[in-house]
């Protein structure tokens, strides 16, 4: 295995600090992201704030001018998360092309990409602690933490087989048996040069 890092260290690791990160939320600094573990955590710190202004944004009692600056953050932080899905992507890739795994173009890809698959468990490891926090409602009826019993046991199902999907990915990869490309994900919103809205605007101003 040429990827020094253990798997169920980073993911468990991701449900630790959903719970630590309700208690105190550190500032990263995105600018500089050294190993894969710290890059695995940034990206999770950017998902559980974008969780919580997604909770901003649909407070019915909110207003218009709030739900407005609530969604630009929401923009930000989601070029943010698709930015370090691909970094992560990119420092995989490195360590494949510097250990000189044997490939050729008719190796196998996988459709989902290992920093996909690590987003899809970051999310997850969100919802884990929200499910089970609505268990632990006092004042919920016994319907309520019946039915929520119930999916936080499909989403904890669910994590162990995503987690057995990118560790057999990981190893793969490691062996040659299944290439990776980085994909940008070409968001358009964000670009003043794509956006008609920005672009048009400008141009008749």
């Amino acid at each position: 295995m040429i990827f020094k890092f253990e798997v169920d260290k980073l993911l468990i690791k991701q449900l630790q600090e959903v719970e630590t990160w309700h208690r105190f939320l550190p500032e990263f600094d995105f600018s500089s992201v050294e190993d894969f573990p710290k890059l695995v955590s940034t990206q999770h710190q950017v998902n559980f704030k974008l969780w919580h202004q997604e909770d901003l944004a649909r407070d019915p009692d909110a207003l218009d001018s709030i739900i407005s600056n609530v969604k630009r953050v929401i923009d930000v932080l989601n070029q943010r998360r698709n930015d370090l899905i691909e970094q992560m992507d990119q420092f995989l890739l490195n360590i494949i092309n510097a250990e000189n795994v044997e490939i050729n173009a008719e190796t196998e890809m996988n459709s989902e990409t290992p920093g996909s698959m690590i987003d899809r468990l970051s999310i997850n490891a969100l919802k884990i602690y929200h499910m089970d926090e609505e268990i632990q409602r006092g004042e919920v009826t016994a319907e309520h933490r019946k039915k929520c019993k119930a999916k936080l046991s499909v989403l904890k199902e669910q994590r162990n087989d995503l987690e057995k999907c990118l560790a057999k990915l990981l190893v793969d990869l490691s062996r040659g048996e299944k290439r990776l490309k980085v994909y940008q994900q070409m968001k358009m919103y964000n670009d003043e040069s794509l956006n008609p809205v920005i672009y048009r605007k400008a141009k008749s101003s």
